[in-house]
C-alpha cells in the first residue's frame, strides 16, 4: 500500500518502513507526525481524492532533522566587472513512514 500526500505545497510518496524528507517542523525525535492531506491511497484498490481522500492520513515517527545538497549561484552585475558567489542549504525534517490509514 502507498499514498501520496501533500505537505507544504510539495507532494510526495509514502510507503509503510520508509523514509522521507518532509518541510522542517517544530518536532523532536520520537514524535508522531500526522499527514491528513492525503491525494491518493493506492493498493489493491486506488482512492483519488477530489481534492483529498476523505479519513485518510498518514501517521509517521520523526527521526531527525537533515540538510539537503548546497545550491549554489552567482550574481554577475551589468558591467561583468564583479560577482558575488552565494549558497544555501535546506533544512528538512526526516520522518519514517509507519502506517497509512486509507479511510
Amino acid at each position: 500500500m502507498y499514498a501520496v500526500v501533500r505537505d507544504g505545497g510539495h507532494q510526495f510518496r509514502a510507503v509503510p518502513g520508509e523514509k522521507v524528507d518532509v518541510e522542517l517542523r517544530a518536532a523532536k525525535p520520537g514524535e508522531q507526525v500526522v499527514f491528513d492531506q492525503v491525494l491518493l491511497v493506492g493498493g489493491d484498490q486506488i482512492k483519488v481524492g477530489t481534492p483529498v481522500v476523505a479519513g485518510a492520513k498518514v501517521v509517521a515517527v520523526v527521526e531527525g532533522e537533515s540538510l539537503s545538497d548546497k545550491s549554489r549561484g552567482i550574481r554577475k552585475r551589468d558591467n561583468n566587472s564583479s560577482q558575488t558567489r552565494f549558497g544555501h542549504r535546506q533544512k528538512y525534517t526526516t520522518v519514517t513512514i509507519k502506517e497509512i490509514v486509507a479511510g
